[in-house]
């Protein structure tokens, strides 16, 4: 028998059902889903520290399980030092499986771990369904040791649903059982 993430087990044993109730679908495949969760680290010190966007790449393949790529820059920009096809970034995409486990990782462990937590924001929605939610420091995931680390960098972590707005969207992440602070409903515009 295949291992299955557990919520993707969720996803289609409770989360469909919800969603299909409280949006009035027609049909269970109109139900939005989560389709990638993209991450991104921004190395501004790459132009001057080669080692430090191997070290990003490092970091970021551990904590997602799956291996990061660098982002290059499309110009150059002589004020930042910056040449055409220079390292300056990070990302990793996770799809399926690999994003099931990271989304579990990161509500159960990694969330709960930074300090002062009340919640994440609801305000990071792009109108499109999609949610994009900023880290301040790496270190919140168990898998980085923090006696190895050089810099503490933080990312954006953008998850990209199927749904048409914001409502929708927010109501699928709730449901996966991101903490969202204010539970208030989103203006749609």
């Amino acid at each position: 028998m295949t291992y299955i993430p557990r919520l993707k087990t969720k996803y289609k044993d409770d989360v469909r059902t919800a969603l299909k109730d409280k949006f009035q679908y027609k049909s269970v495949m109109q139900v939005p889903k989560l389709l990638k969760i993209a991450i991104n680290q921004g190395v501004g010190g790459a132009t001057t520290d080669k080692k430090l966007i191997e070290n990003t790449i490092t970091e970021l393949t551990t904590i997602t399980g799956q291996q990061a790529v660098a982002s290059r820059s499309k110009k150059d920009i002589s004020n930042f030092k910056l040449r055409k096809n220079m390292p300056v970034g990070v990302r990793v995409t996770l799809r399926d499986n690999t994003m099931y486990e990271f989304l579990d990782r990161l509500i159960s462990v990694a969330l709960p771990r930074i300090r002062d937590f009340k919640g994440i924001n609801d305000k990071g929605f792009d109108g499109r369904g999609n949610y994009t939610l900023g880290i301040t420091e790496q270190i919140i995931f168990p898998e980085i040791n923090i006696d190895k680390i050089n810099k503490i960098q933080g990312m954006d972590i953008t998850f990209v649903t199927s749904a048409t707005n914001d409502v929708e969207a927010l109501e699928l992440l709730k449901q996966f059982g991101l903490p969202f602070k204010n539970q208030t409903p989103v203006n749609n515009g």
